[in-house]
């Protein structure tokens, strides 16, 4: 065993003391931002990581913090310059001092942030999602979706509060030429984390009716170059990209184009830019549509006039053969009426004869099929009621049994439900807190809230704590975790 034997507290002193001689002035540190808290005093809590080159193994891990005053300067400097929100997920260069806490551990003060680092890094990172999409073969897949001439049902994707929605329906459906356009909303968030996942959201919500629709409107309202970073996705830009309907984006703004809009089939500067695209396709289609009308009344007047003029023509041959028929059908007829009325007397005598035979025979028979039909008519009359009253007593009987067992099964139900309904007021009255208080027991609230773990207080928080005969407040000092 050693001479020297330290305790913990002296081991970490030293381990303090190396740090602050080996790191006395700040060092500018590259790291990825894994996950991020803002306090309720403005504090700024990072976690730290670095990850294997080419791989999401973390090779590296540790806790920063950014005070308040300094973080009210860096973040709106940061995202000032480069567009983006600072959030997790971000590839960093920040200046940080080392500290070493006997207590909390090793951590980085953060000083200041380079915001040129990430500019080039969101740069590659926006050139290998492009990349990426042409390897996957679906960057122009969506380009080469055919959009129908005149798109008129259209699924619209946007916030239902962006004043650019409201333009554009206002331009869509205002138009001066009174063309009429279907539109219906799905909603989503346009700008922030949850963009992207919401956007998708929607665009699985319209592929369930993808045969409702001829094209996809993906607006916003303007704002800040930095709300436009969501549209630099992977998952959204495939998505969009390999979407089996055309998608129009208006995202609202005139720079750089999002990698959606790269990949989408057509793209607008502004939602009101989308909604004159629209009009005037169908516009250009009416103009179409008229030349061609106009081009086929006068190719038809032409060939009216043609067939007009071969239909008189025809018409007054015709006239010459239909006087020439009816002469001859005349001559015809007279000789056939001459031959008619000698041969009808001698027919109609013959006729009446054989009718007055016939009319004997069938009066006949009638009545003899008549007195055959009473007679069974009779006997199954008799038998019909015999077998009605038969059933009626049978159904009657049971009835009255069944009858019986309802009010012998409702009686045994209502006793059932009557000691299951004494059986839970019973446990009710047991769990009542006030009843718990009065055996002894305390209830520890923070704003309202009941306290279940000490991962809910920090330090300065003020307690209610509640007894049976009244409550008692008290102020958090110290916090200890039990391991």
């Amino acid at each position: 065993m050693s001479d020297q034997q330290l305790s913990l507290f002296e081991l970490q002193r030293q381990v303090k003391g190396s740090l602050d001689d080996t790191f006395s002035m700040p060092v500018w540190v590259k790291a990825e931002i894994s996950e991020m808290t803002v306090n309720r005093s403005g504090h700024c809590y990072l976690d730290l990581v670095e990850t294997e080159a080419g791989t999401d193994n973390v090779i590296a891990r540790c806790r920063a913090t950014i005070w308040s005053y300094t973080f009210r300067m860096l973040k709106p400097y940061f995202e000032t310059t480069t567009g983006q929100t600072f959030s997790e997920g971000l590839k960093v260069l920040l200046q940080a001092k080392v500290e070493y806490h006997e207590v909390f551990g090793f951590s980085l003060n953060i000083r200041d942030i380079d915001p040129v680092y990430t500019l080039g890094d969101l740069a590659r990172q926006r050139r290998e999602i492009i990349r990426r999409l042409q390897e996957d073969g679906v960057f122009e897949m969506n380009k080469d979706l055919e959009l129908p001439l005149v798109p008129q049902r259209i699924a619209v994707i946007s916030s239902p509060t962006a004043a650019g929605l409201q333009d554009f329906l206002d331009q869509l459906h205002n138009n001066p030429h009174q063309f009429v356009f279907y539109t219906k909303l799905f909603p989503a968030v346009m700008q922030g984390s949850d963009a992207p996942k919401s956007i998708m959201n929607a665009l699985d919500l319209i592929y369930e009716y993808e045969d409702y629709f001829d094209a996809i409107v993906i607006i916003r309202g303007g704002g800040a170059q930095l709300d436009l970073a969501c549209f630099d996705q992977y998952e959204l830009a495939f998505t969009v990209a390999q979407f089996p309907l055309p998608v129009i984006t208006g995202i609202g703004h005139d720079k750089d184009d999002t990698v959606i809009d790269m990949v989408a089939h057509t793209r607008m500067k502004t939602p009101t830019a989308v909604a004159e695209f629209l009009i005037a396709g169908a516009l250009q289609f009416s103009q179409e549509l008229n030349e061609l009308e106009k081009h086929f009344t006068e190719l038809i007047t032409d060939q009216l006039d043609d067939h007009k003029n071969r239909l008189n023509d025809a018409a007054d041959q015709l006239n010459l053969l239909v006087n020439r028929m009816i002469v001859s059908q005349q001559n015809r007829l007279n000789i056939a009426g001459i031959q008619l009325a000698n041969r009808a007397e001698s027919f109609l005598k013959i006729q009446q004869s054989e009718l007055k035979q016939l009319m004997a025979e069938t009066k006949n028979q009638t009545s003899r099929f008549v007195t055959r039909q009473n007679h069974l008519l009779d006997r199954s009359g008799n038998k019909l009621n015999f077998i009605f009253r038969e059933q009626v007593l049978k159904n009657k009987n049971l009835l009255n049994q069944f009858q019986h067992l309802i009010r012998i099964r409702s009686l045994e139900t209502i006793r059932a439900e009557k000691k299951n309904l004494n059986a839970i007021q019973e446990k009710l009255r047991l769990v009542d807190p006030q009843n718990i208080i009065k055996r002894g027991y305390s209830l520890t609230m923070l704003n309202g809230k009941i306290v279940k773990s000490v991962g809910q207080l920090e330090e300065g928080d003020l307690l209610e704590t509640r007894l049976s005969d009244g409550i008692v407040e008290s102020t958090v000092k110290k916090i200890a975790k039990h391991s």
